[in-house]
């Protein structure tokens, strides 16, 4: 046998590996488009339009949608977001104390936290807190339910985050602050945590995202028209005009947000990942 036929061998037997791949890679291809295709043509677009694209009722809802129930939506998820990291930092450090019964109550918080809904998160605070402390408020009123509620969900979720970040700083960096004459509280402070957030800001911007869509769960807590969030809003416009519209039209404004934040967490790992390399 030549050199020749040994190397048509292969060939002759099966595909190789490289024509195998196209192969594989053009059959979803044509799985993918025959499924558009099969959707495209079986879909009522005209029910579908009627329903879901009415341009009269989305006018209707300008600037409202914006104003309102979109600065509602971002003034929740912010405060959420910052009541979340604050307590979310108190937790990580309690993890990552030498004494034990903090380490052991922030292992419970997060553990709980974590494992319950947000929903009934805001249940617990809509409805337990008022009975457990007959006549307390708290401060900033669905605001400040909403911010607790978002934060205390957030907050579990963050303080991992915010443990492994610091884990991940090299050992020799708390060493070297010392050997300058920091103390270990500041050291944490001014040297390790700082170089923490470089490394966990992009999961804590994707929980950003995250808290967005949670805030949804507001009108759970019960609302006046004037604290009404985009899914609360369109909820009650659905009701009133008997058409989903407005339902359409508030979950793109959720994407006017989520779609730029998402865009922003895969241009900060991606830097990431060079600085790395």
């Amino acid at each position: 046998m030549t050199a020749t036929d040994t190397e048509l061998q292969p060939r002759v037997k099966g595909l190789t590996r490289r024509q195998k791949r196209r192969v594989s890679r053009g059959a979803q291809y044509v799985v993918f488009v025959a499924a558009v295709v099969a959707l495209a043509v079986t879909a009522d677009w005209g029910r579908l339009k009627n329903q879901f694209a009415q341009w009269d009722i989305a006018r209707q809802m300008f600037p409202d949608v914006i104003t309102l129930a979109l600065k509602n939506t971002v003034l929740y998820t912010v405060s959420g977001f910052v009541v979340g990291l604050a307590l979310g930092m108190i937790v990580a450090l309690m993890r990552l104390s030498s004494v034990g019964p903090y380490r052991w109550l922030a292992g419970i918080y997060i553990e709980i936290f974590r494992g319950l809904p947000a929903l009934l998160i805001f249940i617990f605070i809509g409805v337990a807190v008022p009975l457990a402390f007959p006549g307390t408020e708290i401060v900033g009123g669905t605001y400040g339910k909403v911010a607790l509620a978002l934060g205390l969900v957030a907050a579990a979720y963050m303080a991992e985050t915010i443990r492994a970040g610091i884990q991940a700083v090299p050992k020799g960096q708390m060493e070297a602050a010392r050997s300058l004459g920091f103390s270990p509280a500041r050291a944490m402070v001014s040297i390790i945590i700082p170089q923490a957030f470089r490394i966990i800001l992009p999961p804590l911007t994707n929980e950003l995202v995250l808290l967005f869509k949670d805030s949804s769960l507001v009108l759970f807590l019960g609302v006046t028209l004037e604290e009404r969030e985009l899914s609360k809003y369109g909820r009650d416009l659905a009701s009133t005009t008997a058409n989903s519209t407005p339902i359409l039209v508030a979950g793109l404004c959720y994407l006017l947000i989520t779609i730029p934040l998402g865009f922003v967490v895969r241009r900060m790992e991606a830097k990431a990942q060079e600085a790395v390399k």
